[in-house]
């Protein structure tokens, strides 16, 4: 099987889920990896050849599109894999449309054949076991990263459509910010932080010192003390981080949806009959306003 992972740059560098969904690749058969934006990026993917799209660097679903679609049928390949970032989720159906394969959404494990994906928010897991050539996206932090390193560069040479869309300019979140549904710890709070200054108070320090991105609970978000960004759950973003921290959070069925796929999860609630701790590895039935700043303490040390 011959296998296109398409890669995603941040900045320079190439997305470290980019390189989950590589050592994947090289699981499933002969891999050609395909870069948008950056040639420093696409010298990164692990991946034994690479063609790099650097001319193209903003997201234009059209041109995005079509460029993986012909590096897909000149490399005759049968799979195409991608991690379900942002740009992911809304490039792999447009692909498999455009190509006429089947479509695997955010997948969370690959078994000898299957795929294994959520279905109803998390309640089911089905396993898919395509017949034929298909894209699949790979949810972020569910897929460990290998050790490959990136092989040969060359510039892709096709046609490029024109767009009628246009960027117009860019906005960074900063160097300092975490994405949520990439960060390997993420650190959420809820309703009993109690308000909103206590989010920026505890919750952000807490993300800081651990390196973390900073998640929500729709509660919080609904009453207007973070942005929609920051909710985790069936109606905001879905994460599977290695470690996720649930700081006065009760643990309502939408939220779990979003977080119960993580690799390690740690509440901290003074409710000791709160949900959260059904699905948390580690509970802390405590005040949050003395558990935060005494781990605060800790990590300074």
């Amino acid at each position: 099987m011959s296998v296109i992972i398409i890669g995603e740059a941040d900045g320079s560098a190439i997305k470290p889920a980019s390189q989950q969904a590589a050592a994947l690749a090289a699981q499933l058969g002969d891999s050609v990896g395909l870069v948008f934006g950056s040639n420093s990026a696409a010298s990164q993917l692990a991946a034994p050849r690479v063609v790099s799209a650097s001319a193209l660097e903003s997201y234009d679903a059209l041109q995005f599109t079509a460029v993986a679609a012909q590096v897909a049928r000149d490399a005759g390949a049968t799979a195409v894999v991608i991690a379900a970032t942002a740009m992911g989720k809304d490039l792999g159906p447009r692909l498999a449309a455009e190509l006429g394969w089947g479509y695997i959404a955010d997948a969370l494990e690959y078994d000898g054949g299957a795929w294994i994906r959520p279905n109803y928010a998390g309640k089911v897991l089905a396993r898919l076991e395509p017949n034929s050539a298909f894209v699949a996206t790979l949810r972020p932090n569910a897929f460990p990263a290998g050790d490959g390193t990136a092989g040969t560069v060359e510039e892709f040479g096709g046609e490029v459509p024109d767009s009628p869309a246009m960027t117009v300019g860019m906005e960074s979140a900063g160097s300092d910010v975490v994405e949520l549904t990439e960060a390997a710890i993420v650190v959420s709070g809820g309703r009993g932080l109690e308000e909103a200054e206590n989010y920026d108070k505890l919750i952000r320090p807490l993300g800081a010192a651990l390196g973390a991105a900073c998640g929500a609970s729709r509660a919080i978000v609904d009453a207007g003390w973070v942005p929609h960004s920051h909710q985790v759950g069936q109606t905001g973003k879905t994460v599977t981080p290695e470690l996720y921290m649930a700081v006065g959070i009760s643990g309502a069925i939408q939220h779990l949806g979003g977080m119960s796929g993580s690799k390690c999860i740690v509440a901290i609630n003074k409710d000791a009959e709160a949900p959260i701790f059904k699905v948390a590895d580690y509970g802390i039935v405590h005040d949050l306003f003395e558990i935060v700043p005494a781990l605060m303490t800790a990590l300074d040390d």
